[in-house]
């Protein structure tokens, strides 16, 4: 088996393959030609076609590799420092449902971020599992929120010692990140593995600007993305795995329920690809996204926008996501993006107050350059007061209640009616809610509706808040579950 760091062995085989002259009479129908009698289209895509196989003698199978897939795989992880490594074609939503489904058994328990992915929470319905979530720590200065603090993980892991795992999101959306290292430790010390949703952090690690990756920090399976910053096609993951506190073969077995039996050979190639230029650059793959990050930060003193976190040495917010707000308070996120966007500049995201940026190993200086002539040209625009200088929601002190009774996540919802909010009490939630920002349901389907919890949705229903999830946005009634 060879582990030539410079070798792409599913690309190579593919380039091999489309250098041959054979007669398909295997699926797929276009035959690696271009048909559609449309000349655009058919230019675009021909040499793509042309490396779209299936699993043959001379390809691999990814649910069973032994041939060129393997070896991509096990050069992956030595070059992520991962014991094993499984390359995932259904993006990181794939990735997290074989985690969980891999890990816990119907009625068994998991304890969860809050605020994590909704695949993470599709993950605990199809496991059919009970989860404890924890209320997020929230970031002082933003009003957006992290990972659970460390001290409040321990308190869980005490409360629940039979818990079959921590299930952790680092970094967030906006790129900041929390204590892993700190919170694996206290995890380990309990017998307990840490599943890691790092979807946003595929490039952490590889840089000394990068916080420190999750695999590093020593969590037990990390879930990466390697579309979003790194130069994989979208739906390109990896899956990693080390130590002896999971059940591998079930993750595998997972993975293999989760995933397609006809894989994108393509998009497979293209994770050995981004595999191989880090492996091979290393530190000088991201210098380009780095210089034109710098290139921003060094200009925005010229204009009313500043960015979240990106003091020097701050180990806790990528380099990478670059989250821009007004210091004049008179416009909001949305509006941000939208002007940026007609001068040509596409954002990732925005929130009511902030637009996220996200710069990666196709980033050049010259998109700075593009973006801080955007930036001026917002800069002269005037515009009405929206949101307030700085504005952070005070609706949230971060939750002081005790560690919460674990919720059971069923694969189907009960039957559901609409009712006032203030007549919600004792019922069980229908439907999620969640404020934005900073991002955290409030509640959960399946979840019993506290008097603390509806006092907080007043309060946000008082101040405006943007409501995600809800069938009613301004909360005068919500969805509960019928009572029998």
């Amino acid at each position: 088996m060879r582990t030539d760091k410079a070798k792409a062995p599913i690309y190579e085989m593919l380039a091999q393959q489309a250098r041959l002259s054979v007669h398909s009479f295997h699926v797929p129908g276009h035959k690696g030609r271009a048909t559609w009698s449309d000349t655009e289209a058919d230019d675009r895509f021909r040499e793509l076609l042309a490396l779209d196989l299936t699993e043959l003698a001379d390809t691999d199978d990814l649910h069973h590799p032994q041939g060129p897939i393997e070896e991509a795989q096990i050069l992956a992880a030595d070059c992520f420092g991962a014991e094993e490594t499984r390359f995932v074609v259904g993006g990181s939503t794939a990735g997290n449902l074989a985690m969980i489904l891999g890990t816990a058994s119907p009625g068994e328990l998991l304890i969860v971020q809050r605020n994590v992915h909704r695949s993470v929470l599709h993950g605990l319905m199809l496991a059919g599992v009970r989860a404890v979530l924890l209320q997020p720590e929230i970031d002082e200065l933003t009003g957006l929120a992290i990972m659970p603090s460390p001290e409040r993980i321990a308190e869980a892991v005490a409360r629940y010692p039979e818990a079959k795992g921590v299930v952790l999101c680092s970094p967030n959306y906006y790129g900041m990140c929390g204590d892993l290292e700190k919170v694996v430790s206290i995890c380990h010390s309990a017998g307990m593995p840490v599943l890691a949703d790092e979807a946003h952090g595929p490039h952490f690690g590889f840089h000394p600007r990068f916080p420190e990756s999750a695999l590093f920090a020593g969590a037990d399976v990390v879930v990466q993305s390697a579309h979003k910053i790194l130069s994989a096609m979208t739906m390109g993951a990896m899956l990693h795995m080390q130590g002896s506190l999971v059940d591998r073969e079930a993750i595998r077995q997972a993975l293999r329920m989760v995933q397609s039996s006809s894989p994108s050979f393509p998009l497979l190639a293209s994770l050995d690809l981004a595999r191989r230029q880090l492996h091979v650059d290393g530190e000088s793959a991201f210098q380009p996204a780095l210089e034109a990050a710098d290139r921003v930060l060094e200009f925005l003193p010229a204009t009313p926008f500043r960015a979240i976190g990106q003091q020097p040495g701050n180990a806790r917010q990528d380099p990478l996501k670059l989250v821009l707000y007004d210091t004049r308070g008179t416009m909001d996120g949305f509006r941000l993006r939208d002007e940026l966007a007609e001068r040509g500049c596409i954002a990732e995201m925005a929130d009511s107050r902030h637009v996220v940026l996200a710069l990666g190993t196709g980033t050049r200086p010259e998109d700075a350059e593009a973006l801080n002539r955007a930036l001026s040209e917002i800069s002269e625009l005037v515009i009405p007061q929206s949101v307030g200088p700085n504005a952070i929601p005070d609706a949230l002190e971060p939750e002081t209640e005790e560690i919460p009774q674990p919720v059971a996540f069923r694969r189907s919802l009960s039957a559901t009616e609409r009712i006032g909010l203030e007549t919600s009490v004792g019922r069980i939630a229908g439907e999620w809610i969640v404020p934005y920002p900073p991002g955290i349901p409030e509640l959960y389907p399946g979840e019993r509706i506290t008097e603390h919890a509806v006092a907080r949705l007043f309060k946000w229903r008082s101040q405006g808040a943007q409501i995600q999830g809800a069938e009613d946005p301004m909360l005068n009634e919500i969805r509960v579950e019928v009572e029998k």
